[in-house]
């Protein structure tokens, strides 16, 4: 299969396709019914999705460099060209773009019943600038969707949110703008050295990341501007505030993109960009003791609040914090196994919290309710619900089996040789984690109901099945066998350990792979 791929130039078009299609599927959408706009945005992102499959096949897990690159001038006078590549570190964030989508749209069909073509409109658009970041390679270019992204996620929280959406939403764009407006500067003082050093302008990736190194005094200074812009999204302890508000107000589908795709552009930058970039500053003792610091109290401190939440949606969206520290830990400790185990977090947590949120969504539209004391006793009235909801909170866990474990255990794994302390503390995390989850199945599944509302619940019906089935699936496979992930991402892996370990120097240019194209 792979070799048929190659042999017809799939990977040469199958990115543009990815890019392009949601933006080209505006116009249908915006010429057809009003009560037709969710099938066309289900079609389309279903195609979306089938399409960007062919990308598990034609990839080389062996290719630790950019692969299925496109190369096309844009502005060339100013180095800025249309580049796009996929690698082992992007894979995965794309397929599960393009995997979550879907199942988003399909989720929103019974509660969007006014304005549906703007909705689904900014959900398309929204899926074009997504994966415009995990397959940018022009630093212009990744900017560029880097805050085409942020706008559809804002009007669909401020549109279509709960009652504080307004506030919820400017907070959001705030709070992302301001690190992004501080990256961008960062973006041009780099293309400024780039043209200084090589006589041409130039925003590629690979541009960047040979001058990064002869940045000098600057080079603290481009790295916090990065930094911060990327621990905003992530987010990190203290830079998390936005979160739970976000999430808490956002309609069912927002909450499943927020915590599935956009945190993760976060980890994604700095394993792309700010630490291979800065691997001196990044891994200095000062920073180092910062970001780990402050990815360990994310790890505790996300799962403590989470333990004392009414709210089972804002429960869901601290564990977000707690999930992600490990992340941060892992890409820190810049091990193989580390890096890996931060890999698999993302896509595990992807998978279970987007689950959570979709079934805390359809009890929602049943009882209209998050508080957990609204429940009790659901295990008998509704059990197919039921354990979906105990599967999917045991893979956020990290059950043996389940996504969450293989994710935690390598990072852990990979973290404790560089820093003991700091891997026994978030250990602890894992104990927190199921603490606050199997409470809250305690008292929402199998505790005394005491409101009457509750016995005529409807379990779920077909279509809900179609939105979480997949994502179980998805648990389970990465949980039982996920040797061909772990292939693939491991090329990937293993370079940014080699550009990032402690004492590192610029490697021949045959070692970061051959400089971009120049388009004609």
């Amino acid at each position: 299969m792979s070799e048929f791929l190659t042999s017809i130039g799939y990977g040469g078009w199958i990115l543009n396709t990815l890019i392009l299609l949601p933006l080209a599927g505006l116009v249908p959408l915006a010429l057809a019914p009003a009560r037709q706009a969710k099938q066309i945005a289900l079609a389309l992102t279903l195609v979306e999705f089938v399409v960007s499959l062919g990308l598990w096949w034609a990839f080389d897990p062996a290719d630790p460099l950019m692969q299925f690159q496109v190369v096309a001038p844009w502005l060339p006078a100013w180095g800025i060209n249309y580049l796009l590549g996929l690698d082992g570190l992007s894979l995965f964030m794309v397929l599960l773009t393009t995997g979550i989508m879907p199942l988003a749209v399909l989720a929103s069909f019974n509660y969007i019943a006014r304005r549906e073509r703007l909705y689904y409109g900014l959900m398309l658009a929204l899926l074009s600038g997504m994966l415009g970041v995990f397959l940018a390679q022009d630093m212009f270019v990744f900017y560029v969707f880097w805050e085409v992204m942020l706008i559809p996620m804002y009007f669909i929280i401020g549109i279509w949110g709960g009652h504080n959406r307004l506030y919820a939403a400017i907070k959001f764009f705030i709070y992302t703008m301001a690190g992004s407006l501080l990256m961008l500067v960062a973006i041009l003082v780099m293309m400024f050295e780039v043209s200084r050093a090589t006589g041409a302008p130039s925003f590629a990736y690979e541009a960047f990341l040979r001058a990064a190194p002869g940045m000098g005094a600057l080079a603290p200074w481009l790295f916090a501007a990065f930094a911060l812009a990327f621990a905003i999204k992530v987010p990190m302890f203290p830079f998390h505030t936005w979160l739970p508000d976000a999430h808490v107000e956002a309609p069912t589908a927002g909450s499943v993109i927020l915590a599935s795709i956009l945190l993760k552009m976060g980890t994604y930058g700095f394993l792309r960009f700010a630490v291979p970039f800065f691997p001196g500053v990044a891994l200095s003792p000062v920073v180092t003791g910062i970001v780990v610091g402050c990815a360990v109290i994310g790890i505790v401190y996300g799962a403590l609040v989470a333990l004392v939440q009414p709210d089972v949606k804002k429960l869901v969206a601290y564990s977000s914090v707690s999930h992600l520290g490990f992340v941060m830990l892992g890409i820190w400790a810049a091990t193989l196994q580390s890096v890996q185990g931060a890999l698999m977090i993302m896509i595990g947590h992807g998978l279970s919290t987007g689950a959570l949120f979709l079934l805390i969504g359809m009890l929602y539209e049943r009882r209209h309710t998050r508080e957990i004391s609204a429940y009790g006793g659901l295990a008998a009235v509704i059990p197919v619900f039921s354990l979906i909801l105990v599967i999917t909170a045991l893979a956020s866990i990290g059950l043996p089996g389940l996504s969450g474990f293989i994710g935690e255990f390598l990072v852990l794994l990979g973290s404790f040789g560089r820093y003991p302390w700091a891997t026994g503390i978030a250990t602890t995390g894992v104990i927190f984690a199921a603490a606050y989850l199997l409470w809250a199945l305690q008292r929402i599944l199998f505790n005394r109901m005491e409101h009457p509302e509750n016995a005529g619940l409807r379990d779920l019906s077909a279509r809900e099945l179609w939105v979480v089935l997949p994502l179980v699936a998805g648990m389970v496979w990465l949980g039982l066998y996920p040797r061909p992930v772990l292939d693939r991402m491991d090329a990937a892996a293993n370079r940014y350990v080699q550009l990032v370990q402690p004492g590192f120097r610029a490697p021949p240019a045959a070692a970061l792979g051959p400089a971009p194209r120049e388009p004609r």
